[in-house]
């Protein structure tokens, strides 16, 4: 489960004059409060079951119920959370089977990294959004509308977006870190880790290589391929995680590994010990979005549950526990009105600005294809 964050960032909408503001910066709110046509449906259904990542929702304390309780108090939907994604390979090759066979999956919402959702629209194993029951999917950024992803905007909603990067442990690298040449010093031999999520590995030693992971080729990544095998050989590497490599990190096991900006952000509050850093060559733009398996049982709760997180002020409430990139608009200005979170506002790896932005690239599509010898040749190095 999430570490017990401080109060500042669990709690601030609790005791601030801005759990006010909701009814005026979102549209109404009778899809997930129980007022209209569509909460009474969901709320007949009474269950909604959601897989995710850990460290992903605003988890609350006894007296500040979090996301998913405060949902279930408004809607009377029983709600069961699993924060059972670890890696997005392994989660998809779990359900692989069952939704191959036609089978329905117990879940009806996942949320799965934007490739994988990409995977699961071609195949036909998601259901379009009941969108008209979700009117807060207008408060969607501009820049995630019909993404690359799918293109038609009818079987996703992001969840959260983040940066790939570089962690680090400065008790056990003596000092800080800037580079992915870092990640290569001998000095840190064996306490090194890489991510199994491929897109974020490569395209991130493609960016050092001087490679365009947004149009990415296997000729283009074969350097990035051959470091990383090299430093496998050669011991520097002590493994190859998924979203478990925040332990590691805690006991020191890794000086430094690939990981993902929210993560990081939220052990540093009570670690201050761990450090984010987007390399000087450039991070990785991804994101996690919400999709509905096909056949998912409780379709009106899960438009219920997507309604309500993309209303700001809850929004803003995630995004003050799990510091991504929310994609909810309004969210900034929320934060910024409190002092306990104005910070965050600020912050470019939450709101990244243009110098960020410019600094930051998502990996591009592959083909059938091209992503199976990327595939192929990341695991023979991972062992995978």
């Amino acid at each position: 489960m999430p570490p017990d964050l401080p109060l500042s960032r669990r709690r601030f909408l609790a005791r601030s004059s801005w759990a006010l503001i909701g009814v005026t910066l979102a549209p109404s709110l009778a899809a997930c409060t129980g007022q209209g046509k569509d909460s009474e449906a969901a709320a007949k259904a009474k269950r909604l079951v959601i897989s995710s990542w850990p460290l992903y929702i605003d988890p609350g304390t006894k007296d500040d119920p979090g996301s998913v309780e405060r949902f279930s108090k408004q809607t009377g939907i029983d709600v069961t959370y699993k924060e059972d994604i670890n890696d997005p390979l392994a989660f998809f090759s779990r359900i692989q089977p069952d939704l191959a066979a036609g089978k329905r999956l117990p879940q009806d919402i996942i949320v799965p990294t934007y490739w994988v959702a990409q995977r699961l629209i071609d195949l036909d194993w998601v259901d379009p959004l009941p969108l008209s029951q979700i009117p807060n999917a207008a408060n969607l950024l501009p820049s995630l509308d019909k993404p690359s992803w799918d293109p038609s905007g009818r079987f996703s909603l992001p969840w959260q977006t983040g940066i790939t990067g570089i962690a680090y442990n400065i008790e056990a690298t003596g000092r800080e870190l800037r580079s992915v040449d870092d990640l290569f010093d001998p000095a840190f031999r064996g306490k090194v880790g890489f991510l199994t999520e491929m897109r974020d590995t490569i395209g991130l030693l493609m960016l050092a290589d001087g490679q365009d992971p947004a149009k990415p080729s296997f000729r283009s990544a074969e350097g990035a391929f051959n470091r990383l095998e090299q430093a496998k050989a050669d011991g520097q590497i002590r493994a190859f995680t998924g979203n478990d490599y925040q332990d590691d990190l805690l006991a020191g096991n890794f000086a430094a590994c690939v990981a993902w900006s929210g993560d990081v952000a939220q052990l540093s509050l009570e670690q201050p010990k761990l450090r984010f850093v987007v390399p000087e060559s450039g991070g990785i733009r991804f994101a996690d979005v919400m999709v509905m398996p096909k056949g998912a049982p409780h379709r009106d709760a899960a438009a219920a549950w997507m309604n309500f997180v993309y209303d700001p002020v809850n929004a803003a409430r995630i995004a003050a526990a799990v510091n991504y990139i929310s994609p909810v608009r309004g969210v900034a200005e929320i934060l910024a009105r409190d002092p306990a979170t104005a910070a965050m506002a600020r912050n470019p790896l939450m709101f990244p600005d243009a110098a960020m932005e410019r600094r930051l690239t998502k990996f591009g599509p592959l083909s059938p294809e091209e992503e199976s010898r990327f595939d192929a040749r990341f695991a023979a190095i991972t062992g995978g």
